[in-house]
């Protein structure tokens, strides 16, 4: 059940319109990377999580009921930005400050161009945040993900965050008007607050890696291939031990050779490792079937209620 409080989470203001900046914004409200992309992918990821793991699914419906709040603020100010351009396209018979922007060859040209990148601020939907990007893309459901895994959809999460961080940082130093950037610093900030909560979820899931429950081969799990020409580098991601599974890297210097040699590497044989096929299956028949304990326990048998009401907990239905 949502509950819609009138009152914007932070106190969303702009010095005056600027309606090309409202047009850079859009990426924030329907880009791929946008706050409806997060909300609604938290809002899907949480249903997986409803029985078995009730915390998560708290968790991710608190974040994703304040993204749908942060939507709201990145739309307000849009709107704000937009200022008077719905009125003015509205009074289609008297002059106004938009129309007289339009006078002219330039201008004209100016404005139609705007429309041809652009069409739904002035002709679509005239003055009024639309869900595309900034180019008008239109708002896709692909951009969702969910995969009903919590170490993989939490780490998707994470990178989400990170994205949307980036994207308020590059967002900030387009617009002047300092009160737009009290608002961007405020949504910028909260990415790295939810990208931290997200962490701390993963880190009660144990173990949590590989994300999933089949474990890596330790024939190809600790291999680094150099597959480009010219100046070579070497770094923790190619040498010394790697960062989870703890194996020491091994740095194929010629990989066609090493192909080649190993039948398609089928006859490779493990190195720089402790672990063993027989163990990485064991633990891939224990795992399973400690996930699967999870889910399958909790999960009903006859009726099934997805909440319970407070009469209900009475006895009294």
């Amino acid at each position: 059940m949502f509950y819609h409080v009138k009152d914007l989470q932070f106190n969303a203001r702009v010095s005056q319109p600027d309606p090309r900046f409202a047009r850079v914004m859009l990426e924030a409200f329907g880009g791929a990377n946008g706050e409806l992309k997060s909300a609604l992918q938290y809002f899907v990821q949480a249903f997986s999580c409803h029985n078995p793991y009730p915390d998560k699914y708290d968790m991710l419906m608190d974040i994703a009921t304040e993204e749908f709040g942060h939507l709201e603020i990145v739309g307000a100010t849009i709107q704000m930005l937009l200022g008077p351009v719905n009125g003015e396209m509205k009074d289609v018979l008297e002059d106004t400050p938009l129309r007289t922007m339009m006078e002219g060859k330039a201008g004209k040209e100016d404005l139609i161009h705007q429309a041809f990148t652009n069409p739904a601020f002035l002709v679509t939907a005239p003055g009024s945040p639309v869900l595309t990007d900034s180019n008008g893309n239109p708002w896709c459901a692909t951009y969702v993900s969910a995969n009903a895994d919590l170490t993989v959809d939490l780490r998707s999460n994470m990178a989400g965050e990170a994205r949307a961080k980036i994207g308020y940082e590059n967002l900030i130093p387009l617009t002047d008007d300092p009160l737009v950037k009290e608002t961007l610093t405020f949504l910028m900030t909260r990415e790295v607050t939810h990208f931290q909560q997200f962490e701390a979820a993963l880190e009660t899931i144990q173990p949590n890696f590989p994300p999933g429950v089949f474990q890596t081969s330790p024939r190809y799990s600790n291999l680094y291939f150099n597959d480009s020409k010219g100046k070579e580098t070497r770094g923790p991601w190619n040498e010394g031990k790697s960062t989870r599974l703890k194996e020491e890297w091994q740095y194929i210097e010629n990989p066609l050779e090493e192909v080649r040699s190993t039948d398609g590497l089928l006859q490779r044989k493990p190195e720089g490792t402790k672990r063993t096929e027989k163990e990485v299956r064991q633990t891939d028949e224990k795992l399973a079937k400690e996930r699967s304990s999870e889910i399958l326990s909790h999960i009903p048998k006859g009726e099934m209620r997805w909440c319970e009401y407070g009469n209900a907990k009475n006895g009294n239905k």
